[in-house]
């Protein structure tokens, strides 16, 4: 299924010529702290109360912190799905940074809310909330299809296939991954397991059946173990 790419804020091009100079400076001298919302704040509140702000509309500290955000340099492209955790994922304060772990990393696209392995984490930013979002490129797709996500929503380490002996393992009410073929796509979502029908095992491995609900719809389906993955957590 193809997905759309989100669109970007609007970028305030209404400032002076001064009030350009003087960011300029400050992007200069400050680089990453000219990010941060008190800074922000405090340059608004400045830029509004003066004589050149005359008649003209008034300034919002996001659409100053938007235009620090266009200006930065790119930081250094993070290689093959290394992100540093808190307990966890991301450093507040620097945001992505090496780890030196081997980590591989799964996220959730705006447009359909599956799950697509990450190939690679390419920028990260912080919203006016102090969210934190990253950059990502998935697998197996190009730069047009990379998205801006939620570092603590939409980020997670990948998921593993359940083996056949981890059958016994899943409970009703258990949260997994599953694998959801439609004639038009055949991609990850997020489920739970309602009920399980215990089979014996043969040749070919477990039999049980399992009915899960998809988060995203709240269909319900009954899969094999096959098609069924869990967090390398649990």
């Amino acid at each position: 299924m193809d997905r759309l790419r989100p669109r970007n804020r609007p970028v305030f091009f209404g400032f002076t010529n001064a009030e350009i100079e003087k960011m300029e400076k400050l992007l200069k001298d400050s680089g990453e702290e000219s990010l941060g919302k008190e800074f922000c704040q405090r340059l608004t509140k400045s830029f509004n109360r003066s004589s050149g702000r005359a008649g003209k509309p008034v300034i919002k500290w996001t659409e100053i912190q938007s235009w620090f955000q266009t200006r930065l340099p790119e930081p250094p492209e993070v290689p093959k799905n290394k992100l540093t955790h808190t307990n966890g994922l991301v450093s507040k304060e620097v945001g992505i940074i090496r780890d030196p772990s081997e980590l591989e990393f799964e996220a959730r696209s705006s447009k359909d809310g599956a799950w697509y392995d990450v190939e690679k984490f390419l920028a990260h930013r912080f919203l006016s909330t102090g969210e934190a979002e990253v950059r990502v490129r998935f697998v197996g797709f190009g730069a047009e299809e990379d998205e801006w996500v939620n570092i603590k929503d939409a980020v997670r380490e990948r998921s593993v296939p359940l083996e056949n002996t981890e059958c016994s393992n899943l409970k009703v009410g258990d949260p997994v991954l599953c694998f959801q073929e439609r004639r038009d796509q055949a991609i990850y979502y997020d489920a739970h397991v309602l009920e399980i029908q215990r089979k014996m095992h043969d040749i070919r491995g477990c039999r049980c059946l399992f009915l899960i609900r998809y988060d995203h719809d709240n269909s319900e389906e009954k899969v094999r173990l096959r098609r069924l993955c869990r967090s390398p957590r649990s």
